[in-house]
């Protein structure tokens, strides 16, 4: 709600004139930002990747909750399952994307943006750094699910804590896609 909220006054805040006060007359002041698209780029690279990393990680803990009541009958071996720590790399790639918006904001700032420049570059400010915000609390999530599985908590309760969380995070990677959409689209 707080995005479908921000786009409304986005989109409704760029249609609107301000009153000049020396002229007493009404002007368009929404500046289009020149956004570091090579940058954001990456960072949305870096979130596709983290996204399929985090899928892996479900569907990894899916595989071993679905196994879990085989390797309990005497007698049956599945053999020793080496896994892919997922959670580990999503985390890492999470990282690389808040880190690279913080580049990013940097790089605004280099070309002369800056919150209280206008009206659009303080809501290219405001979507991505509430967007920001959302992912770190996801990368918590996330460490908190990596603690889970090296806690080696029961198969299920993991994987409850693994699913949830990768679709957290699949949500955080499209609605990137959406801002990232609105503020190029929509300068």
């Amino acid at each position: 709600m707080i995005f479908v909220s921000l786009t409304s006054a986005y989109v409704v805040r760029r249609g609107l004139p301000t009153l000049d006060e020396r002229t007493n007359t009404y002007t368009r002041d929404w500046i289009p930002v020149d956004l570091p698209m090579s940058l954001l780029l990456v960072n949305t690279a870096l979130l596709l990747v983290s996204s399929i990393t985090a899928e892996l990680a479900r569907r990894q803990i899916t595989r071993q909750a679905a196994l879990a009541p085989v390797r309990s009958i005497p007698g049956v071996s599945l053999g020793e399952e080496k896994g892919f720590p997922w959670l580990g790399v999503t985390v890492v790639l999470g990282g690389g994307f808040v880190t690279g918006q913080w580049m990013a904001w940097g790089e605004l700032q280099n070309r002369g943006f800056h919150m209280s420049t206008s009206a659009s570059s303080s809501f290219v400010y405001l979507l991505t750094a509430t967007h920001a915000v959302h992912l770190a609390g996801g990368i918590l999530v996330l460490l908190y699910a990596v603690t889970v599985s090296l806690l080696r908590r029961p198969v299920e309760a993991r994987r409850i804590v693994v699913d949830a969380t990768a679709w957290y995070w699949h949500f955080m990677f499209l609605l990137w896609l959406y801002i990232f959409g609105l503020v190029w689209f929509i300068r």
